[in-house]
C-alpha cells in the first residue's frame, strides 16, 4: 500500500465504520491528473453494498477528504462494493471464502524449492493458520503464504462462488439511470 493509500485508509477506515459499513480496500490508481481513489467497501450484513449506501459513504467522505487532502494532485473519488469476485484484503477474507477458487500473485517470488521464481498461483481457499493464507494448488499441494507476501488476491467466478452469493440488491437503480439519463451531456454546448 503506498503512503498516500494509507494515509487515505487511516482518515475513511473510522468513517465508514461509523456508518456500519466494512472497509475492504482503499486504491489509488491512475497517473497524476488522471487518478481515482477506489474506496471499497461492504454492508457486514450482505456482503456488498446498494447503490444509495455507495452514495451515503461517497456524501460522508467528500469533506473529510477535502479537508485532509492526503492525494497530491486531482483525483476522481469512486465508493463501490467488491462484487462477487472481490478482492480478498483481510485476514477474514481467507475464512470467509474456505472452499473457493483464489488466483493470487506475490510480491515477491518464492526464493528457492521448487516454486523458485513463482510469483503467480491459482487453487483451492482452505483458510487462514496464524497470520497466512492456506491454499491447495493443483500440482503443488498444500501452500501457506504469509498474508504480507500477497500482493493481490481475487476470488475466481465459478458457478459454486454464484451459487454461494447473495443476490446483488438493484433497488434505487432504476431511478440512478433515469437521474443520469436527465443530466446534460459534459461537452453539451446547447
Amino acid at each position: 500500500m503506498s503512503e498516500p493509500e494509507a494515509a487515505v485508509k487511516a482518515l475513511v477506515a473510522p468513517i465508514v465504520a461509523e456508518l456500519g459499513y466494512d472497509l475492504v480496500r482503499v486504491q489509488l490508481t491512475g497517473r497524476e491528473g488522471a487518478q481515482t481513489l477506489q474506496i471499497m467497501a461492504e454492508d457486514p450484513a450482505t456482503g456488498q453494498l446498494t447503490l444509495a449506501q455507495c452514495g451515503e459513504i461517497s456524501r460522508a467522505l467528500d469533506l473529510p477528504l477535502d479537508e485532509a487532502d492526503p492525494i497530491e494532485g486531482e483525483y476522481a473519488l469512486e465508493v463501490s462494493s467488491p462484487g462477487i469476485d472481490r478482492p480478498l484484503t483481510r485476514a477474514q477474507d481467507w475464512e470467509n471464502w474456505v472452499g473457493h477458487d483464489v488466483r493470487l500473485k506475490l510480491a515477491t517470488p518464492f526464493d528457492s524449492g521448487p516454486l523458485a521464481g513463482k510469483v503467480q498461483f491459482k487453487g483451492v481457499i482452505l483458510g487462514l493458520e496464524l497470520g497466512s493464507a492456506v491454499i491447495e494448488v493443483p500440482g503443488s499441494g498444500r501452500l501457506t503464504l504469509p498474508l504480507d507476501r500477497i500482493g493481490t488476491a481475487k476470488l475466481v467466478l465459478t458457478d459454486r462462488l454464484i451459487a454461494a452469493g447473495r443476490l446483488i440488491d438493484m433497488s434505487g437503480a432504476d431511478e440512478t439511470i433515469e437521474e443520469a439519463d436527465d443530466l446534460p451531456a459534459e461537452n453539451d454546448n446547447n
